[in-house]
């Protein structure tokens, strides 16, 4: 006999969704909270017939079985930026995976900024405010690393979206910066680019950076060109630090026919000194970033770039941070880049 499913008359109950989907209740409380311990398939089953009910998680049921809250912190860090919003663009593209991927699970999310002083921590899993801390941003990694430690030390359950380092604090979800600075660096180069400059830090300090510098070094050496130490200057992820880093470099006098900023905003920033130098872009120097930002798709000529996958990422930080606050086993994870190319690095 096929089963007849009839209308839920008044509130659906996780009861409801076991029956429709042919498990167990307690299966389906541990797929709306994330549990590995349920299989991928049975969970996106039990999902869909959730939302197909309108179903809610009752929290004030589940709090009390499990003393948690219900609720996840998601930290940005403040970063330099020409208005008020102190996020970096490349954040916000994430901000929505994130909260698509809380909902799914039936947690709120409460969204805020990392303060810096010694406790900055309380107020939120120590005071009982979230369950667990997302971070996106750290600035300086050496003097963030003493925070984190000081995290990890207190039990704090948290997963931050940076590099992935060997004996960091902490679980990090990252995407493969490596490649991704030795990807666009052979880009370059096969479009018969061979002095290539890099903006943006490449010391300990902004371990992503230095890691997409490292990559384009290792380009470099595989095609034989000869990396120039003269072409590295610093610079943060503004649009303004990239236009002064690249108006510095043009002042050294020091030839160069390619430049890729650290990131997208550096970029930006870069080809604005550059066009105002009477430099084209490509024809007199190729440019290429870090991120995929919806600006760069906008900007003239259209910005070549290595993209990260945001959707994905926002989703492997919640999933991975639920397992945490259930106590099961985690691990860093590097997740793979891909190129965007554009104008701004291609002569047609």
């Amino acid at each position: 006999m096929i089963p007849v499913h009839l209308p839920i008359k008044g509130k659906a109950t996780s009861l409801d969704i076991a029956y429709r989907a042919g498990v167990s209740q307690p299966t389906v409380s541990r797929a709306l909270r994330g549990s590995p311990m349920v299989n991928e398939e049975t969970r996106r089953r039990i999902l869909a017939i959730a939302e197909e009910l309108h179903y809610k998680v009752d929290k004030n049921a589940s709090n009390l079985r499990t003393q948690l809250t219900g609720t996840l912190a998601l930290l940005f860090f403040e970063d330099p930026t020409p208005d008020e919003s102190a996020i970096n663009p490349f954040f916000l593209s994430m901000l929505g995976s994130i909260t698509r991927a809380c909902a799914l699970h039936g947690y709120d999310l409460l969204i805020s900024f990392q303060q810096l002083s010694e406790d900055w921590q309380a107020d939120y899993e120590d005071s009982k405010k979230a369950d667990g801390l997302i971070l996106l941003g750290y600035g300086d990694y050496l003097q963030s690393r003493i925070r984190l430690e000081r995290l990890q030390q207190q039990g704090t359950r948290f997963v931050r979206w940076g590099a992935v380092l060997p004996g960091q604090p902490g679980v990090s979800i990252g995407c493969d910066n490596f490649q991704g600075g030795h990807d666009i660096a052979a880009h370059l180069i096969g479009q018969g680019r061979s002095r290539i400059a890099f903006v943006g830090h490449a010391s300990a300090h902004y371990p992503e950076f230095q890691e997409r510098h490292r990559g384009v070094i290792a380009a470099m050496a595989e095609a034989g060109v000869q990396a120039d130490p003269a072409l590295q200057i610093d610079a943060e992820t503004s649009e303004q630090s990239g236009y002064e880093a690249a108006r510095l470099l043009l002042e050294r006098g020091v030839a160069f026919d390619a430049l890729f900023g650290a990131s997208d905003l550096i970029a930006i920033g870069a080809m604005k000194a550059l066009l105002e130098a009477g430099l084209r872009i490509p024809d007199d120097v190729a440019v290429a970033g870090f991120d995929d930002i919806p600006l760069a798709g906008f900007v003239a000529p259209g910005l070549s770039t290595v993209q990260q996958d945001t959707r994905q990422a926002g989703m492997l930080l919640v999933d991975t941070l639920l397992q945490l606050i259930h106590g099961q086993p985690v691990e860093s994870q590097t997740i793979p880049v891909k190129l965007a190319l554009r104008g701004s690095s291609r002569c047609l």
